[in-house]
């Protein structure tokens, strides 16, 4: 008992010792506020009357200051102030303002689909911690940036290693939602100085909308030029069918649980708007879901066999239970499949496992979905995200 005694009493005491230490550097989180507000620049006198443009992200907004000093409302209802490199944190800043000063070098990333982002403003050097490790990265520049040492696992999002993370200066931790359901974690973050955002591009129902948040990463890095020219190429991208007439077909996405359920897209997902934008009709476009924020909802096979037995094309979700490979493997999960036209015509496609990572590569799953319902016969090597069951 004493020496377990003494280990918490250690713990307890480098945990104080690297948050102490922290505030004395001048970090750049809220529980430094005070020290921070001796700056030559009032709250009050900033105009943010240079709003950046957003075509399709609902769940932000953004507008700078002929200063330099940047706003974000996010619309979970909070509110960050970036502060420029080298310019004083204003005064009277209001203290639900979540500030953010860059240089950001050191940032604690638990939202996992914006690494994809970072990649894209050749941010992923300004990620030092991570919340997943080497092996559950498909980014390969993540990956490798585990392996080398200079993005470090620090915890997931539920139980991150608070003294890592205070010993790495971390100047920025960005959780996905599911923090939400552990709002004591980014409470105790916030208590040791770091700034903590939360990233909702889940939240998008428009796929374009849903990569527009990489306008809100190349904010935090001071790279929002960059970040502009990349969306927009992926707007162009979408351009070569946009005007096309539908295709006509008919299509499921879907992946069935070990309990026998199947988990489809709702009307509004952004997933069943790509397959609209790319020319198909999503098979359950007029179905009834509940109204919560998930995404999915679990259909039992009875309802997904009426649904969608007559679909030209069956797309399996591989992120949810696994990756298929056969038609084999997909009716040992319900021989009722085989009843299906696309399962008889030989039309059933699998995502891979690094889809849901690479939030900008939407673009080329549009692309891919518009391929396989103008050409059913197109080479699995023709694509990005798709593969043929087998």
């Amino acid at each position: 008992m004493r020496q377990v005694f003494f280990q918490k009493l250690t713990a307890f005491l480098l945990t104080l010792t690297l948050a102490l230490g922290l505030c004395a550097c001048g970090g750049q989180g809220a529980g430094e506020r005070g020290s921070q507000t001796a700056g030559s620049v009032s709250w009050a006198d900033l105009s943010f009357d240079q709003p950046m443009e957003l075509q399709y992200a609902t769940q932000f907004t953004a507008a700078y200051s002929k200063e330099g000093y940047c706003r974000i409302d996010i619309q979970d209802g909070s509110s960050c102030l970036v502060v420029p490199e080298g310019a004083s944190v204003p005064s009277d800043v209001p203290e639900e303002m979540t500030i953010v000063q860059q240089p950001l070098d050191n940032i604690y990333l638990a939202a996992t689909s914006t690494m994809d982002f970072f990649r894209a403003v050749d941010g992923i050097g300004n990620v030092t911690l991570s919340s997943l490790k080497a092996d559950d990265w498909y980014i390969p520049e993540a990956k490798n940036a585990m392996e080398n040492g200079t993005m470090t696992y620090a915890g997931k999002y539920r139980a991150p290693d608070y003294e890592l993370i205070l010993s790495k200066g971390c100047d920025l931790a960005l959780e996905n939602t599911m923090i939400y359901h552990t709002p004591e974690v980014k409470e105790e973050l916030e208590s040791f100085g770091i700034p903590v955002l939360v990233e909702r591009s889940s939240y998008e129902s428009h796929p374009l909308g849903r990569m527009e948040w990489v306008k809100f990463c190349g904010i935090l890095l001071g790279k929002a030029t960059e970040a502009t020219a990349c969306f927009q190429a992926q707007v162009d991208k979408l351009q070569q069918f946009a005007d096309l007439p539908a295709t006509g077909k008919a299509v499921a996405f879907f992946a069935i649980t070990n309990s026998g359920g199947v988990t489809v897209r709702k009307p509004g997902d952004y997933v069943a708007k790509a397959i609209e934008l790319a020319g198909g009709t999503y098979a359950f476009r007029d179905l009834k879901a509940d109204e919560n924020a998930q995404a999915t909802t679990t259909l039992q096979m009875e309802a997904f066999y009426t649904g969608a037995k007559d679909a030209d094309i069956l797309i399996y979700n591989s992120t949810i239970e696994g990756e298929l490979t056969t038609i084999d493997q997909l009716l040992d999960k319900s021989p009722l499949l085989a009843d299906f036209q696309a399962v008889k015509a030989g039309n059933v496609w699998c995502t891979g496992k690094n889809l849901f990572q690479e939030s900008l590569g939407l673009g080329d799953m549009m692309v891919d979905f518009h391929t396989i319902f103008t050409d059913p016969s197109v080479s699995d090597n023709a694509l990005t995200y798709l593969h043929r069951l087998t």
